[in-house]
């Protein structure tokens, strides 16, 4: 089943179902402009839905995404998901070469053939969070940029043709522009935060000054401790793509607070912060800095 995750609000960006409170909202459909009710019961997948009659573009199904966003299972089935981590537990973290591996696996391209053996591939390594945060930008980025030129050459295609296919290939478009704009827009930022006693650390990314962020941050966290202090550690600017891999890659050190599920406890923090600090500056060239103006 597939459900509509996004909505337009009236200044034009991109807003996730994670943003907003169930109920009525004042965001609009990104293809048809009507308004959208966000569903957040605890059955189905949060999702928004036309507030009246949904459009025929939705009720189509999927809908262009960013590859490797908010999703790192690779489509893949239970079995093989099992399977890969399975592999990844034994073969992983040494330099032993599998025989020989599922051809489903082999062509998804998460294993590569060398004379000793298969190894797993960078796009291999992202479902068992293998990948560190600096080669999954270097991927992520290319197959966003490949999505962006199907989909592009697409329009081209379409226009040749004309008709209704031509309208479907702009709203396609026009929705993916949106998604990319939305994560450039983004700072990822990263916190070391001591209260009462303890030390722990938050990711999470803002399109407003950090101060502003922090005082919120402050206020949530009153609610359990009495002494705070936080501290920026980094920020990266244009990085909203990293922080979703960012909560994959470390979500065995997840430190819950009430309701509050962005914080970490990390037992060996200056790996992570290597891991972090690897990153190269996100420099906006091409598409991208037209997308994002």
């Amino acid at each position: 089943m597939w459900y509509l995750k996004f909505g337009v609000n009236p200044q034009g960006e991109l807003i996730t179902i994670s943003e907003v409170s169930s109920g009525k909202t004042n965001l609009v459909c990104p293809f048809c402009s009507r308004s959208l009710t966000a569903k957040k019961g605890k059955i189905k997948q949060h999702h928004f839905a036309h507030t009246v009659e949904t459009c025929l573009r939705v009720r189509k199904g999927k809908l262009p995404s960013l590859p490797l966003y908010d999703n790192f299972h690779l489509q893949l089935s239970a079995k093989h998901f099992q399977l890969v981590k399975d592999l990844w537990r034994e073969y992983g973290n040494t330099n032993y070469a599998l025989v020989t591996v599922p051809f489903e696996l082999n062509l998804k391209k998460l294993f590569e053939w060398t004379p000793q053996g298969y190894y797993f591939t960078d796009l291999g390594k992202i479902p068992v969070a293998g990948l560190s945060l600096s080669k999954f930008n270097t991927l992520q980025e290319s197959l966003i940029l490949s999505e962006l030129n199907r989909l592009t050459n697409s329009v081209e295609m379409a226009k040749a043709i004309g008709g209704e296919l031509l309208e479907e290939k702009l709203a396609d478009l026009k929705i993916y522009h949106l998604q990319q704009r939305r994560i450039l827009r983004f700072t990822l930022y990263f916190l070391e935060i001591k209260c009462d006693g303890k030390t722990l650390h938050k990711i999470g990314v803002t399109s407003r000054k950090i101060g502003l962020r922090l005082g919120e941050i402050k206020r949530d966290l009153q609610q359990h401790f009495s002494n705070i202090n936080i501290n920026v550690l980094n920020t990266w600017q244009h990085r909203g793509n990293v922080e979703l891999y960012f909560k994959h890659r470390y979500k065995q050190f997840n430190y819950r607070i009430g309701k509050l599920t962005e914080y970490y406890k990390f037992h060996d923090i200056e790996s992570v912060k290597h891991d972090l600090y690897s990153m190269q500056p996100k420099i906006l060239e091409g598409q991208e800095l037209e997308i994002w103006s």
